[in-house]
């Protein structure tokens, strides 16, 4: 999606997007799913109220565009003994359990979107907080159409 669609610069969304995640993630240790849904609501929440302040032109009372944001919260997996395994690629051993290391308790995902609109005015952005201290990532995708 170009940028030149957005509402909002694509660099300004990632920090909107890395500070909700950011100040409601901040004392959390670990996933705990209970409370994922909290989590959730908490940081699309923020994401919407910044994007509704900063997308509201001067004198206006709305932007004058809709949003919708949608959030995952991924939950890591421990370790696996295939993980942990050596690698038969010639590395070390310290490369191998590096290697290990980055690749242990990562789940595979993939999400695809797409959506029939106006190009010029309409669009979506999507991010990932890394949560690898805290055993979890969050994706955020966001869409915005003019109105």
């Amino acid at each position: 999606m170009a940028e030149s669609t957005s509402p909002i610069p694509f660099k300004r969304l990632e920090q909107i997007a890395s500070d909700a995640c950011n100040s409601v993630l901040e004392n959390v240790e670990f996933y705990e799913h209970p409370k994922t849904a909290g989590w959730n609501e908490t940081i699309i929440q923020k994401v919407l109220k910044a994007l509704m302040s900063e997308a509201t032109p001067a004198g206006a009372s709305s932007p004058q565009y809709k949003f919708a944001i949608n959030s995952t919260i991924v939950q890591h997996v421990v370790p696996t003994s295939q993980l942990n395994k050596p690698t038969s690629t010639g590395t070390t051993d310290a490369e191998a359990a590096a290697t290990a290391k980055k690749q242990a308790g990562r789940r595979g995902m993939h999400s695809a979107t797409g959506g029939y609109w106006n190009e010029k005015t309409d669009g979506m952005w999507s991010y990932k907080w890394d949560g690898d201290a805290k055993g979890l990532d969050v994706v955020l995708m966001l869409i915005w159409i003019a109105v």
